[in-house]
């Protein structure tokens, strides 16, 4: 938090600017993080709220924040230069392609509650760091690759990510519905529906974000004359 915050006040030193929102983003992103991660997962329902917590309402806040685009305007010109050509090697373009984080995102989930997996987490505090560590490096990596405001080279065509995005919605639809008939843990029936609509519910809310941002990236670039910047490829912020 310290870091990104003197950043962004080194930025408007220089005399540049900073969306002072971008900061809050940032702020509530890590709150979210800590929450999602502390929350008691042997209660089905809190378990549910820290997975939306952790690994789509933190990710979400901490990308609008746009932290590598900060990054980019702060560094020395060298260093930034090295992050460029590192965000233009193949290995980063396809992990932060829109298929790719998707499959790492949905395919991450159903494997952690339609698999045995989850009970093992319960006992093993280090596979239970790890999986955390995964759904929300695997939100991040979603989040960017399909509204994210920073520069992404090799980003697909809207289309495309629209599609992912569906897609995404979809599988994440239909896991909390298996949620409901097959909780992941012992539980009441009113517990399981519970848990099942925090996840359900909760993760449209966030995509619902996403796709504001989609509308909005397709509206400035269905308007060239009001928007004389915009260009193929911009980020929208």
């Amino acid at each position: 938090m310290i870091f990104y915050l003197t950043a962004a006040k080194v930025v408007r030193r220089r005399g540049g600017s900073w969306d002072y929102w971008r900061e809050v983003s940032w702020c509530a992103g890590l709150v979210a993080l800590a929450g999602g991660a502390v929350l008691d997962h042997h209660d089905l329902r809190a378990h549910m709220l820290g997975h939306l917590l952790l690994g789509m309402v933190a990710p979400l806040l901490l990308v609008l924040a746009a932290p590598v685009t900060l990054a980019l305007r702060i560094l020395p010109v060298g260093a930034a230069r090295r992050l460029v050509r590192l965000l233009r090697t193949r290995p980063v373009r396809v992990l932060t392609h829109p298929v790719t984080a998707a499959v790492l995102n949905a395919g991450g989930l159903w494997l952690w509650y339609a698999t045995g997996l989850f009970g093992h987490t319960a006992d093993r505090p280090w596979l239970h760091a790890l999986v955390q560590i995964h759904v929300f490096a695997a939100g991040c990596l979603f989040t960017a690759s399909i509204a994210g405001p920073d520069p992404m080279p090799h980003r697909p065509a809207l289309p495309v990510r629209a599609a992912v995005l569906f897609a995404f919605l979809t599988a994440h639809g239909i896991l909390a519905k298996h949620l409901y008939a097959h909780p992941p843990m012992a539980a009441p029936e009113d517990v399981s529906l519970q848990a099942a609509q925090f996840m359900y519910y909760g993760g449209d809310l966030v995509d619902l974000v996403l796709i504001v941002r989609l509308g909005r990236e397709w509206w400035v670039r269905r308007s060239p004359l009001r928007h004389p910047a915009a260009a193929p490829g911009s980020s929208y912020g």
